[in-house]
């Protein structure tokens, strides 16, 4: 199987999602490298960096569910890099 190194930008401005999107990435744990959470008191949002280690199937979906989040957007970025498991 096949992974590939992604960096997903979330922005959350609706605060009631939270703890959805923060289920969400529990489930994904075991893909996830490392997460940064930037909260912007002044603007009301927070802003969030995931970096992963996924087969892409896995990176998409994760993807759709965060975008389906009310008030929660996200875009991600993939590295050339692919490592064979």
């Amino acid at each position: 199987m096949e992974t590939r190194i992604a960096l997903m930008g979330i922005i959350v401005e609706n605060l009631d999602s939270v703890e959805e999107l923060n289920a969400i990435l529990h489930q994904y744990g075991s893909y996830i490298i490392g997460r940064m959470g930037l909260p912007y008191r002044k603007r009301h949002i927070n802003i969030i960096s995931i970096a992963l280690d996924a087969p892409e199937t896995i990176i998409t979906t994760l993807s759709k569910k965060i975008g389906e989040l009310d008030g929660v957007n996200v875009e991600t970025a993939y590295s050339n890099v692919v490592n064979s498991i």
